[in-house]
């Protein structure tokens, strides 16, 4: 049982998109054990299909938002903005102490904005991670939300002395390194997905190595010269090693739009138990997504990104991930110097499977 306090805190949480509802799951379930805190969902609809949305809340054992929004398929602005109108509703029904956010999506903006201007404090879960690339729509929502949060809780050192070298040490904020909400996850789990998952037999992969793949990222999706070297380097590998990619029906439809033929295994995206079990079973991960290189090294593989820069600076400069861009030649040269190298010692860097005890205690210290 964590600290008791002499009031209930209510802490209002925002999530909206996968990665936060695979954070959610270990924090929520971290504040039950905190008699004296109170936690109200919004789910902003962001990702709405059954597996992208649902389906987690379910398998997760997350518990059921209070509110649904149901804001989605939407431009930036209009989502955005519908987001900080409904939001703001609610903050004046529920009146609580803190609004949460998790990460860098426009549920995150929109939810600290919401906050900011009716005065409620903001904890920003995964503060101060920068890719500084201004042309991704997250970098710019989690910049601005940083500077309007009150708790800034970074996973790593680096996102701390991103902080520090913007000038947080003269804004008033709190900084606290915690570690990765979503190693506490992958933890927690991993011991039950190979009871909740039969995706290894439905995709008959039992026995067979294969590499994980997933791309989702508006810079590459909607590129098409990006999204054509992608799927030419994920066809050419799956010639030796089989590509298992599951894929968003929006990026779907873009790949048949762009009439590009698909050598590898395509799948509809699947709940967080048959990616973790993908992940515990596969040879190596190539991805576009930030959560994934993180999850690729809590399960000791070599993670191939296909981007320009990551906010995970850590796993490249550790040697555990590689940065390929976009291009054919660089993908595949990874590739194949990582498909038969087998992982190096992993060091601790994410908390260790503490993080979302640290993010409450500090709550509940802060507001004694």
């Amino acid at each position: 049982m964590g600290i008791v306090l002499e009031k209930m805190l209510k802490i209002l949480t925002i999530v909206g998109a996968r990665p936060q509802f695979v954070k959610a799951a270990a924090l929520s379930r971290e504040f039950k054990k905190y008699s004296e805190i109170k936690e109200v969902i919004i789910h902003t609809g962001q990702h709405f299909d059954e597996n992208m949305s649902s389906i987690f809340f379910s398998e997760m054992e997350i518990p059921a938002p209070a509110y649904n929004l149901n804001i989605n398929g939407l431009g930036h602005g209009a989502m955005t903005g519908q987001m900080l109108e409904g939001i703001e509703k609610i903050i004046i029904t529920e009146k609580p102490d803190f609004v949460l956010v998790y990460g860098d999506t426009n549920s995150t903006i929109a939810g600290a904005l919401a906050a900011k201007k009716l005065h409620v404090k903001v904890i920003h879960v995964e503060a101060g991670l920068r890719s500084f690339n201004m042309q991704m729509p997250e970098e710019i929502n989690r910049i601005l939300t940083d500077r309007i949060s009150d708790f800034l809780f970074c996973p790593t050192d680096t996102a701390v002395q991103n902080l520090k070298n913007e000038g947080y040490d003269n804004i008033k904020a709190t900084i606290l390194k915690c570690g990765d909400v979503m190693e506490d996850t992958a933890r927690y789990y991993a011991i039950k997905s190979d009871s909740k998952s039969t995706i290894m037999s439905h995709l008959n992969l039992a026995n067979i190595p294969f590499i994980l793949g997933t791309i989702h990222r508006a810079e590459n999706t909607d590129n098409p010269e990006n999204l054509r070297n992608i799927v030419q380097a994920l066809n050419q590998i799956n010639e030796h090693t089989k590509v298992v990619v599951p894929i968003h029906p929006r990026t779907k439809q873009i790949i048949e739009n762009n009439q590009l033929a698909t050598h590898f295994t395509i799948t509809e995206p699947l709940g967080y138990f048959d990616m973790i079990t993908l992940l515990k079973n596969c040879s190596m991960v190539i991805t576009d997504s930030g959560g994934l290189q993180k999850e690729a090294f809590f399960f000791r593989k070599y993670c191939i990104t296909m981007r320009e820069q990551t906010e995970w600076v850590e796993l490249v400069t550790n040697g555990y991930n590689f940065i390929a861009s976009t291009n054919l030649d660089t993908i595949f040269s990874h590739y194949q110097k990582l498909i038969n190298q087998n992982f190096p010692p992993a060091l601790n860097l994410y908390g260790d499977g503490g993080a979302c005890k640290s993010i409450c205690d500090a709550i509940i210290n802060l507001n004694k």
